[in-house]
């Protein structure tokens, strides 16, 4: 799998503040971005928006509108869930990067960034999910993975996938080994299982017909 920093864009020259609104309306209507990083004697100030790009009049200088900036941006060293993380929270498709020394070395595209997400374990492998919950204070990566592993398969991939005042929920991709022995010991060390499973079905119709056969047989 390649790395992250391979999909580094510094093809695209940056804008600059002493550029017009135009030009900068003519990189939106050229390229499909929603953000565009600009640059002010050779240091990263922020990015233009495409939003706000069209209400400006085209004969202002971006230097006008420079404090409507939006200041985020990555670091260089960054790993690609963070970088994933960036995209999402500052709801763009271009993420500039500044190496440790502050200076602007290009930008990912969020296409790119998703290219790579598709090539990891996580999403490549063949593998079935699991959503569990505990308390916070009582469970540990370490005790999900031996639980899987001495079931005789493997964690492809895990994370938190969200948070309560009291529990965490943790969604898991396990390789198809023994999953239906893999939930029942989830339950026994007192996990939640959150997600529904084809065998939780099947187990579950054989409860109903058995406790309709008991009802009968007791009438």
């Amino acid at each position: 799998m390649d790395n992250i920093t391979d999909f580094i864009n510094n093809q695209v020259k940056p804008l600059q503040v002493n550029n017009s609104v135009d030009e900068a309306t003519t990189i939106f209507s050229d390229l499909n971005y929603t953000h565009f990083p600009v640059l002010e004697n050779e240091v990263f100030i922020g990015s233009i928006s495409e939003e706000e790009v069209y209400i400006y009049p085209n004969s202002d200088l971006i230097n006008d509108h420079k404090l409507n900036l939006h200041r985020f941006f990555v670091r260089e060293n960054m790993n690609w869930f963070d970088v994933f993380e960036e995209f999402s929270k500052n709801h763009t498709n271009l993420l500039p990067i500044l190496n440790e020394k502050n200076q602007y070395i290009g930008f990912y595209e969020l296409d790119d960034v998703l290219h790579f997400l598709n090539e990891t374990t996580f999403i490549k492998e063949n593998g079935g999910i699991v959503v569990i919950e505990k308390e916070s204070t009582e469970y540990t990566f370490s005790q999900i993975c031996q639980i899987v592993e001495s079931n005789e398969a493997k964690v492809l991939g895990a994370f938190i996938s969200n948070v309560t005042a009291n529990t965490t929920q943790i969604t898991l991709k396990i390789s198809q080994h023994n999953f239906n022995e893999i939930i029942q010991t989830f339950r026994r060390y007192n996990y939640t299982i959150l997600s529904e499973h084809q065998e939780d079905s099947y187990l579950a119709g054989l409860k109903e017909r058995s406790d309709y056969l008991d009802k009968y047989l007791n009438i």
